[in-house]
């Protein structure tokens, strides 16, 4: 089942590995068949040098298990929050990556300080509301879900393909599973990038001419970067 999106998730599961954003088991890839409503995401703990396309597990859009002998992901029911919220993306990536996790830990955004963060990113990356304990204690991946859908009430997730959930980590996505590991490697980068800027002087926030410039030249129906 889903063979092709099952060899797409694992790519980009492997590419977490080759970016250097994951060590060991840590973090997930998925990706969604929208016209099946079925997802793909990474079997929970298995370490990525042993996995197959075949090891992915396919779930709904409910969790429910449809294919697979290996349990999903812990994360499963925040990539189904996600899913469930943002019709345009076709997949989801959460790392512990570290410039980007160190962020997320002190509770700021990363800014948008120069013309490379926003190529990618239109805007501050934005940083959740903290959890409480009733939401920890209780259905934490659907809450860790919840809490970043909230934070994109007022936000286009199209135009801001990333969000850092406080004291956790990043969680990216994209219009395929490549896009969003694209988009998780793009996100650590200017995230070093701020945090050395932001040490080295008090940096000012890219002027929004100039950061939308560089945003709608490479994304959008008037984009003209690259090759058509």
């Amino acid at each position: 089942m889903l063979e092709e999106l099952r060899t797409q998730v694992l790519e980009a599961n492997l590419e977490l590995v080759r970016a250097g954003l994951v060590i060991y088991t840590f973090g997930n890839a998925s990706g969604i068949s929208r016209d099946d409503g079925l997802v793909a995401i990474k079997p929970s703990g298995v370490p990525y040098d042993g996995m197959r396309p075949e090891h992915m597990v396919i779930t709904d859009l409910n969790g429910r298990i449809v294919e697979g002998k290996l349990r999903p992901s812990s994360d499963l029911d925040t990539h189904l929050a996600l899913y469930r919220a943002f019709p345009g993306i076709g997949g989801v990536v959460h790392t512990h990556s570290r410039f980007a996790t160190a962020w997320a830990q002190a509770r700021r955004p990363i800014p948008c300080l120069g013309t490379t963060h926003a190529d990618y990113f239109r805007g501050p990356v934005p940083v959740t509301e903290a959890m409480d304990p009733a939401e920890i204690e209780s259905a934490y991946e659907a809450n860790t879900g919840a809490v970043i859908v909230r934070r994109f009430a007022d936000a286009d997730p199209m135009q801001m393909p990333a969000v850092l959930v406080a004291g956790h980590g990043p969680f990216c996505w994209g219009t395929t599973p490549a896009d969003a590991a694209h988009n998780a490697v793009i996100l650590e980068y200017v995230a070093e990038m701020s945090y050395y800027s932001t040490t080295l002087a008090d940096s000012q926030e890219l002027h929004p001419a100039h950061r939308d410039k560089h945003f709608l030249r490479k994304h959008g129906k008037n984009a003209y970067y690259g090759q058509k």
